[in-house]
Formats: C-alpha cells, structure tokens, sequence
C-alpha cells in the first residue's frame, strides 16, 4: 500500500490505520467526539427493528432450555400452578435464579392485560402470549450488538474502518442469527456482559508506573481520584450488570476474576480499594435484589448459584445430560460461534497476545490484551467440566468479533479499493462466497432445522380452537373441555406450554428426571421414562399406558361428554391416557405401525422436521397420529390431492422438455436432415414437414395415423416391414410405448388412405 502521510518513512498499514485513535497526537483533526448521538441513535434503532425481523422470522428448536428455564417458570408465575406448566426439576431443586423468569413472567402479565383490554379472541390471546418474549428477546440482543460496536469504538476510534467491520461481522453471523433473539439465560448473560465491559474502567488496567500514579502521596491520589471520577461513575454501572451476570449464569464469574486480576495487578492502591468498596457494595445489593426474588419465587430463603455448584460439580448430574471431549470448544465450540469467521479471529488472537509493540494508545492495547486472555482462559476452565456446549462460552463471542475486525479489515479492505488491479478480485470473490454462506447457514438453521417441534404445536392449538366450541361469546371464553395429546419423544423436544397456551388442551411427555441422591452404583443402571422407552417401546406401552395396548379407544374424548381427563403433571411417573392426538418422530414409525395396527389411530398430519439429527431419536418428519376418522379422511385426502399435484407438475415439465427439444431452431434441423446418409439437400417444405412429424411423434396421437415425411425411401421402410417378429426379438419390449409397430417388426394395421390407395 501507499504511504497515509508523506513524511512517513515505512509503509503504512491498514493495521496501523484501523488501531489509531482520533485522541492520538498525530491526527489533530480527528479530535471529534467519539460518541456521536444521531449516528448512535439510528444504529440501536436498525440494530432493534434487524432483530425483530429476526425474532420473527427464526421458527427452529435449539435446546430445551430456551423454553424449560425461563418460559416454563415464567407462565406459572403469571398464570398459577393450575394452567399447565411444566417446571422441571432445576426448579424444584432451587438450581437457577428466578430473576430472569420473572422478567417474562412481568411481560406475560402485560400481554395479558393488553388482550383482556382490547378483548381480542383466544387465538389472538395466544399469538400474543407466544410474541411478547419474542419481541422482548430482540430488543435485548439488538442492546448487545450495539454495545459490541460501542466497545469496539472504544478500541479502534470513532468512524473508524475496525468499529464497522465488527457491526457488520456481528450482523452477518449465523450464531448470532440463530440464537440471540431466543429466551435463553445464555442470550441475556452475552448482552449484559457485553454492556459491563463497555463500563469497565479499561484505564486502571493499564500498567502506569511512570506516571506516578502509584505514589504514595496524597496529592498524587488527589489528582487521579478526581482524573478517575467519571470512571468511577461508570464502574458503578458496570458492576451491578457484572453481578447479575453471574446471578443468572455463575460460571459467567471467570470473565469478571480475569478482568479483575488485571486490575489489582495494574492499579494503585487508592483505586483497588475504590474497587473493592464498589463490588462489595453493588454486589451485596443485586445479591439482596436476588435473593428477595428468589424468598418470594420458591417461597423460602435458598442461594441458587451455591444449589448449582452444588448439583453440578459435587453430584455431577451435568453428566446424566452428556459428556463431551476435552478439547470440544476448540473443535466444535468457536467453530459453531464463528463459523467464516474463524481464520480472522485466531489471528487476531494470536497478533494480539504476541505482538508487543501493538498500534494505539495503552487504554486501547490493553483492552484487545484482556479480551484475548478472557476468550483463552473460560474455554480453558470449563474445558475441566465433563458437559459442555456451545452456548455455554457465547458471552464470548462479541469479544472474539472485536479481535477479528483488524484481519478481516487488513485482508478485505483492498477489495473495495476502486482502483484496485484485477488481482484484488478472487478477495471480492471469497468476500461474497463468505457472506453468502453465513446467509445460508442463518436461514437454513433459523427457518428449516428441526421445524417441526413449534410446528405441530400451532396445529394443535388449530385443532383445539376446532373442537372446542366457545361457551361465552361475549367473552369469548372456550369451553373446558379440550383435546388430548401424548408426545413419545425424547424428553423437552418440543416447547410446552409456552406454546400450547391453552390449559385445556390435556398433554403429557416422557420425563427424563436426573438420578438425585444416588449412589454411583444407581446412577451407571439408572434409566429415565424416555430410556425406559425407547429400550423397549413394546413393554413400555403395555406396562405405562392406561389400559396398555389391549383397551384402546375408539373415539377421541372431544366426542364423548362423558369421558373424564385423568391429566397428570409430566414430571410425575403415571400411568399416561391414551390421547387423542399422538405425537412422534418418523424414526418410530415402524415400530408404532405394528402395536397399533387394530387401533382406531392413524395418520392426521405429518411435518417435516430436519434432513438429519445428531440423536438417532429425532430423526425424521414429525407425525401426529388422531383417532378422529373425519380429519384421517381429510389428511389422506389433502396427501393425494398434494401427491397429484406434485405428478402433473413433473409430468408438465417432461412435456415442455419435450416441446422444447421439438422446437428446434431451422438451422438445427437442417444439419440434422443432411448429416442423413440417404438424404440429399432437402427443400423447406419437406424440413416443414420433417419437423411436423417428429413433432406429432411426441404428442399423443392415435397409433394408426403416424405419418412419415420420407415416402420415398419406401424399399427401405419395405424391407423393415418384411422383417418377421423373429428377426426383430433383439428390440427391447419397453420400446413398443415409444416406436412405431413396424419398426418392432409388428404387422400393424393399415391407415384407410393405404387401402384406397
């Protein structure tokens, strides 16, 4: 590249350009403010309506956890114990904070009374309902992307070409797409985190002992404690978000020991006791905040995060839900956060903690330090835990997007260069074939992947407004009486009531209860309600189902007034009611197909769910199986009308195909005529004639009117027609549907025009 100033003796790299401040002595008229409010204003404002696209638009499962740690407990809290929740035992068990289901449970409350006030109609209720936490999610992950590109400006200056590159990596990645907009505690700790780094007090992490600020005089203190006030103001800020943090997710603390660590190593002895006196100030206060929560939430006083550790480490009931190799979040973990993004990101990784002599000033080479150190020591820490997961190191990823925006900048700035040579292009080529992959990869995992399970649970609230007449339509109120359904799944893979909405729609799920209090002997033969299951699907169903495989009904309950629910709480081992909607994946087809085969059940609706699945369990479509013969019919008769549909139009573009390769342009079927060996330089009307001819060949016409354009070459067609069936058995038999009878050696009838002739 060229030189930025004349009188600069190296080249300049973008490198240099991207991590040079407008506060450095050597650009003068960069000296604007770094935080501009309109520019600020109209990104949270894209970044928020972005979101909400997203939030609306992603319909895919990820992890039972977005709906079983803060949905679940939520709509009990708002609605009461006697609406259908399904609470898990983390809950029973006081393992997680209730805060962060009391966020949702506030807004399920105002949702609520936004419908009763507009009197809106059940479905109309239930869309909301299922929104609000949608539209909540967004706003929230929309305040982490804009925090992530405040942070970066912190790092490479205001307008500067490294601050957008990380907006635009933190818009473009598919993780990002996939999960920040979903309601897990995950997402909330990504973008509280990522707004208490932007608070953090960066310029007491940086090693000052030249300046004399660690002089023991009282006037030197004096005069950083007053240069220090407004970072003071903001550690204030910052630390109650860092605690509640590690409120909702304790293992969000190895962030805040790093950063931490750094400061007490870097500081005076003046603004370490500034820090201490803070965090044991703001800490002690979201604690309480915490801990009234929580005294109300479980109705006694219990300290959640000391439960997790607990359960977790001491127990290891993390196992009961897998285990995964030491070196997973090398190999799959920043992978899957990353993916196009990786190479730029271990660069810059890697160019931030080796290279010493970094561009910048200390504050800002001091925050890409801490940052890199945080992205090696979490994964290096949860490494030592057996159960790991992706989401599990996802606060991270707004840091690793801010370490990867020089590389990417360096390597793809160029390309935009209208004066680049062509050289520059196969840049532009991987720069477009990167975002069209991220692009892909975000609606393929946010529209099509495992589809299925929030699918078929908008069918079953269709069906449950179908067969649930209103009792009040002044009120619009249904009736109490609603369908069943029984889900043989694995355990938490579909959404509950979150979702289901109505209390009376009477469902049931296979458990998967942890092995508490058991002795490591119990927990090697301990086998959940879902292993007990798919062991044995046979044994399972005569021994768990009421009336076992031998009592089946015939009727769905709807039908029969009489017919009373015995509903129990999934999470309760009971006999299950045969329901009059089953719920399963394709993979347990042809098991189910034989131990039902004399029941009234059959096939209603089937959705697809995924192409492929990592547990063979959740392989396939998703089926709903009814006892309601009048919906059987009408699936079965929406199937052919689809399968139909699907054959004319196959069979309408093997007619185009056919009609276009008759079509031939004059100048084809001039070639085509005189490469014959027996033609001769055809005149137009016999190529017309030529081409009416084949064409007629294709379309359907009576097998006693073909007509050839060649009559006189009447001693060869003559001889073919003199030829026995005996000498004609080498033609294939499927070629009677596509050649003329006297080609096959055939006697054919003939034309009456041959008889008068």
């Amino acid at each position: 590249m060229r030189n930025v100033r004349g009188n600069e003796k190296g080249p300049a790299t973008i490198s240099a350009l991207i991590m040079s401040t407008p506060s450095t002595p050597s650009s003068p008229r960069r000296r604007a403010p770094q935080y501009d409010p309109p520019p600020t204003r109209k990104v949270l404002l894209y970044l928020i309506a972005f979101r909400l696209v997203n939030a609306f638009v992603l319909r895919t499962f990820f992890q039972p956890d977005e709906y079983f740690q803060s949905l679940e407990p939520a709509w009990q809290t708002a609605f009461g114990q006697d609406q259908g929740a399904w609470v898990t035992w983390e809950w029973r068990h006081q393992l997680r904070s209730s805060l962060h289901p009391l966020f949702f449970a506030a807004l399920y409350k105002a949702a609520d009374f936004f419908a009763s006030a507009l009197d809106v109609s059940p479905a109309a209720r239930a869309e909301l309902l299922i929104a609000a936490p949608k539209i909540a999610q967004a706003v929230v992950a929309a305040i982490g992307d804009f925090y992530t590109w405040k942070l970066a400006i912190r790092v490479y200056g205001n307008d500067s070409r490294g601050s957008w590159a990380t907006l635009a990596a933190t818009v473009l990645n598919p993780w990002q797409w996939f999960c920040s907009t979903r309601t897990l505690s995950n997402c909330a700790e990504t973008t509280i985190t990522i707004v208490a780094l932007e608070l953090w007090p960066w310029k007491w992490s940086v090693a000052s002992t030249t300046d004399g600020s660690r002089d023991k005089g009282t006037g030197s203190q004096k005069r950083g404690t007053d240069s220090d006030r407004r970072v003071v103001s903001r550690l204030h800020r910052c630390l109650p978000l860092a605690a509640l943090a590690c409120i909702l997710r304790p293992t969000n603390l190895l962030i805040w020991i790093t950063l931490a660590s750094f400061a007490w190593l870097r500081t005076s002895w003046a603004q370490r006791r500034v820090l201490i006196g803070d965090a044991v100030v703001c800490g002690s206060a979201v604690l309480a905040v915490s801990s009234i929560a929580d005294r109300l939430f479980y109705g006694f006083w219990t300290f959640p995060p000391l439960r997790f550790l607990y359960f977790n480490i001491a127990q290891s009931l993390a196992v009961f839900y897998g285990s995964n190799d030491w070196h997973y979040y090398i190999s799959q973990g920043y992978p899957l956060l990353l993916t196009t993004l990786l190479p730029f990101a271990v660069w810059g990784l890697y160019r931030t903690l080796t290279t010493h002599s970094q561009v910048g000033d200390r504050v800002q080479v001091a925050i890409r330090v801490q940052l890199a150190t945080v992205c090696l020591v979490m994964p290096l820490v949860l490494s030592l835990i057996s159960h790991k997961e992706v989401r599990f190191i996802y606060p991270l990823l707004p840091s690793l997007h801010i370490l990867a925006a020089p590389p990417l900048v360096q390597y793809f700035y160029p390309a935009f260069n209208p004066l680049a040579y062509p050289r520059e292009t196969p840049r532009r080529l991987i720069l477009i074939f990167a975002v069209l992959v991220n692009v892909f990869i975000a609606v393929y995992t946010t529209v099509y992947h495992a589809s299925g399970p929030l699918s078929v649970l908008s069918y079953l609230r269709v069906q449950h407004n179908v067969h649930s007449a209103p009792t009040n339509k002044a009120s619009n109120t249904v009736s109490e009486t609603g369908i069943t359904a029984g889900f043989l799944m694995p355990c938490h893979s579909t959404p509950w009531r979150s979702h289901l909405v109505y209390p009376s729609i009477n469902a049931w799920a296979l458990s998967c209860e942890p092995p508490i209090d058991l002795n490591a002997t119990q927990k090697a033969l301990y086998l959940d309600e879902a292993d007990q299951f798919y062991n044995d699907p046979s044994q399972f169903l005569h021994q768990n189902m009421a009336g076992g495989l031998r009592h089946l009904p015939r009727r769905p309950s709807y039908s029969t007034p009489a017919y009373s629910h015995l509903s129990k709480p999934p999470n309760q081992p009971a006999q299950h009611e045969w329901p009059d909607y089953l719920i399963f994946f394709a993979q347990l087809e042809p098991t189910l197909r034989p131990l039902l085969r004399g029941s009234s059940y059959g096939e209603c609706w089937r959705t697809f769910n995924t192409a492929w699945h990592d547990d063979w369990r959740r392989r396939g479509d998703i089926v709903v199986w009814c006892l309601d013969t009048s919906e059987q019919d009408s699936w079965r008769s929406e199937t052919q009308r689809r399968v139909q549909q699907s054959r004319d139009r196959q069979f309408d573009r093997i007619v185009e195909s056919f009609k276009k390769e008759a079509h031939v342009p004059t100048r084809g079927w001039n070639a085509l005529v005189s490469s014959m060996p027996w033609s001769s330089t055809p005149s137009t009307s016999t190529l017309q004639s030529w081409q009416r001819s084949v064409q007629s060949f294709f379309a359907p016409a009576p097998k006693s009117s073909i007509y050839w354009p060649w009559r006189r070459r009447s001693r060869w067609e003559n001889f073919l027609a003199r030829l026995s069936p005996r000498k004609t058995s080498w033609v294939p038999s499927w070629v009677g549907d596509w050649v003329p009878g006297w080609l096959q050696g055939r006697k054919r009838r003939p034309t009456e025009a041959e008889l008068w002739s």
